[in-house]
């Protein structure tokens, strides 16, 4: 029989987790917005008193994040944002373009002519969205007219796999488009040049060449943005650019 000793600390305990979960929610969310940037200290204290909790929950917060590589402790300074793996994600839009390219051609041949219609509503969205004001939200309506163009892939590993590296960029960042906005009317316009081409009827391989390259084009937009901020003459500024891309 549990005792009221028992139920009380299961209570605490149970709690305590709450906060932990809301606080590496919050932590989290800070760190793939850039609100603390690569190489930020995280203290303790500083982020209990923002929350609103002990320093406890925040505690253990920092050390899940530890374990997934967003945050890196170092001896003598404590928690800090991780500042080495931009490579990391550029690996996984690579992989993105790659995996929903092929699922996108395998699924084109199924798409009818509603499934058109609701991919260029999302992208008339898109196009009419200042993605300056709202990037996250340009990010997500992107994803749900890609959804719509590789749905109907046979493949259902695939299609899962592509969901799963999705997971991986959003481990990493919230949109790409927060710091390449110059990148969405481009990227809205290639959206219609797909669908024109799976519209006639093209052949598969030449519709997952260009549903590629779309994707890789804005991988390649954000690496020079990155090239750029590196610049030898803002050598001082180069110390705190991030590695992580968030």
């Amino acid at each position: 029989m549990t005792s009221a000793k028992d139920q009380t600390q299961k209570s605490e305990q149970s709690a305590s987790e709450s906060k932990s979960q809301q606080a590496y929610n919050w932590i989290s969310r800070q760190i793939r917005t850039r609100e603390y940037e690569p190489g930020h200290r995280l203290v303790l204290s500083t982020i209990a008193e923002e929350l609103n909790v002990s320093v406890v929950p925040v505690r253990e917060a920092i050390r899940q994040l530890e374990a997934e590589g967003l945050v890196t402790y170092e001896r003598n300074v404590g928690a800090r944002v991780t500042t080495h793996n931009r490579e990391a994600y550029y690996e996984s839009m690579d992989i993105v373009a790659t995996l929903e390219a092929r699922a996108t051609a395998q699924s084109a041949a199924f798409l009818t002519a509603e499934d058109f219609a609701k991919a260029r509503a999302i992208n008339q969205k898109m196009r009419e969205l200042d993605v300056h004001h709202d990037p996250d939200e340009f990010t997500k309506l992107n994803k749900e007219f890609h959804s719509v163009l590789f749905a109907k892939c046979p493949n259902e590993r695939l299609v899962n796999l592509v969901y799963e590296q999705w997971d991986q960029l959003e481990y990493h960042r919230v949109s790409t488009f927060r710091y390449v906005p110059e990148r969405a009317l481009e990227s809205v316009a290639e959206h219609e040049k797909l669908l024109a081409l799976i519209e006639i009827g093209a052949e598969e391989a030449y519709v997952e060449k260009v549903a590629r390259e779309h994707r890789l084009q804005t991988s390649r937009r954000y690496r020079e943005k990155n090239s750029q901020a590196e610049s030898p003459a803002d050598s001082n500024a180069k110390a705190e650019i991030t590695d992580t891309a968030v």
